[in-house]
């Protein structure tokens, strides 16, 4: 390498770390001018919970999920309407149920989002073994070893794991097995812009609502294709923004995200729609000779 090749790399260099440093005291000069209790500052208003701007206690998260309790997914659009968040929280047609229970709806959820992002892994099984049977095998396992579902541990009950798969889509995470387990740590929904595997175990149990990418199959082992990046971050799914803590609604018409800081003020109006909706409903019930079900109101 040349001497002017080598200057020119180490003037990029310093001009980088410049850049850093300017970035860096800037920060700070905006988190001083916040007061002591330095939020950050972000572009466009970005929420960032860092610190959390909402009450996350049982009591709280017990009166959210009260107030939402049978909503349909267009009572709590009306609802974001209502509050100025018109065409905000809608993920895309695309995301659908992978099965639909319409006797007793028993694919419909409402809770709060875990967020997971997955990300294309270069790990490939050459690189740890050799690619024999056996080499894979072990490579396979440690990959799994890796604990994949992190986030699976600070679950509470009640929440959702909306998982954005880094646009890998021949890569099945969530399946008949580990969707179980989570069944067992209390997470009511999984809400994904891929899909899953192993589907007819999935829905003949119908233990786990899923939405996914067109309800389709990603058919592929994990090891190989991606790895669990982070989670409790933002993520995008469906072309919406979901913060961990978000209020995530979900039955056949679709999923909408509602921000937890609105999510009471959404569903109070949403609750006010639907009440109106199923009393009108029930009078057309009867005019019509149709027994009275659980989506009108039989007051």
């Amino acid at each position: 390498m040349g001497q002017q090749a080598k200057d020119w790399i180490v003037n990029r260099r310093l001009g980088v770390e410049i850049l850093v440093v300017v970035a860096l005291l800037s920060v700070g000069t905006r988190t001083q001018e916040q007061g002591r209790s330095a939020k950050i500052v972000t572009p466009q208003g970005v929420r960032i919970l860092q610190n959390k701007s909402f009450d996350d206690s049982d009591e709280a998260r017990r009166e959210i999920l009260d107030l939402y309790k049978d909503l349909r997914l267009t009572d709590v659009l009306d609802g974001m309407d209502l509050v100025g968040l018109q065409d905000i929280g809608l993920m895309g047609n695309r995301i659908r149920p992978l099965w639909r229970d319409t006797d007793k709806f028993t694919h419909r959820f409402v809770g709060f989002a875990i967020t997971v992002r997955h990300v294309p892994t270069d790990v490939r099984v050459g690189q740890n073994s050799f690619p024999t049977l056996e080499g894979f095998q072990k490579f396979k396992s440690e990959q799994y070893g890796r604990a994949p579902d992190a986030w699976v541990k600070v679950a509470r009950p009640g929440d959702v794991a909306v998982i954005d798969a880094g646009g890998v889509q021949e890569c099945g995470f969530i399946g008949s097995n580990n969707s179980l387990g989570w069944a067992e740590k209390g997470i009511i929904g999984v809400v994904t812009n891929a899909g899953a595997r192993d589907t007819d175990e999935i829905i003949k149990t119908r233990r786990i609502p899923v939405y996914c990418e067109n309800a389709y199959s990603t058919r592929g082992v994990r090891p190989g294709r991606l790895i669990a990046e982070s989670y409790n971050f933002p993520i995008n799914c469906g072309g919406v923004t979901v913060f961990p803590g978000d209020v995530i609604v979900a039955d056949g018409d679709g999923v909408i995200v509602v921000p937890r800081q609105q999510a009471l003020a959404v569903g109070r109006l949403a609750r006010e729609i639907n009440l109106g909706d199923e009393k009108s409903r029930a009078t057309r019930f009867r005019k019509l000779g149709l027994p009275l079900d659980q989506t009108v109101e039989v007051k």
